[in-house]
């Protein structure tokens, strides 16, 4: 994983977010298995509940394009900010091992794993 592309992906991704009600702006880049990057950002409603945040407009994208696993997320708020708890159980589906990286707009960065940020995630066994 290189964190400095994923970050710099994601910081551009946060450029396209479409946030009017929060102003809070997200990007964000779900790194596939195969190597290849899907970015996202976070696209607000004024009716709050179909807001669709950066981290799962990512990681659907990747999966819609044939990626049926996320090595890793990196995620680009103003204060680095780790995603929501609904984003956490949609990355585990697709990277129950993905590492994380919290990416804040002064450039500071945070890596961890996702079974850090999401302890006993919900899972049915197939």
């Amino acid at each position: 994983m290189d964190a400095n592309a994923l970050a710099a992906a994601a910081m551009k991704a946060r450029e396209h977010a479409y946030a009017p009600y929060s102003g809070y702006h997200v990007g964000a880049v779900a790194l596939g298995g195969s190597g290849r990057m899907y970015s996202g950002c976070n696209v607000e409603n004024s009716s709050y509940g179909l807001t669709v945040c950066a981290e799962r407009v990512a990681i659907l994208k990747a999966i819609s394009e044939g990626e049926r696993e996320i090595a890793a997320l990196a995620v680009a708020t103003e204060n680095g900010a780790a995603p929501c708890g609904a984003c956490r159980q949609v990355l585990f589906e697709f990277g129950p091992t993905a590492r994380v990286l919290l990416c804040a707009a002064d450039g500071a960065q945070k890596e961890c794993r996702l079974d850090d940020l999401l302890p006993s995630a919900f899972e049915l066994k197939r």
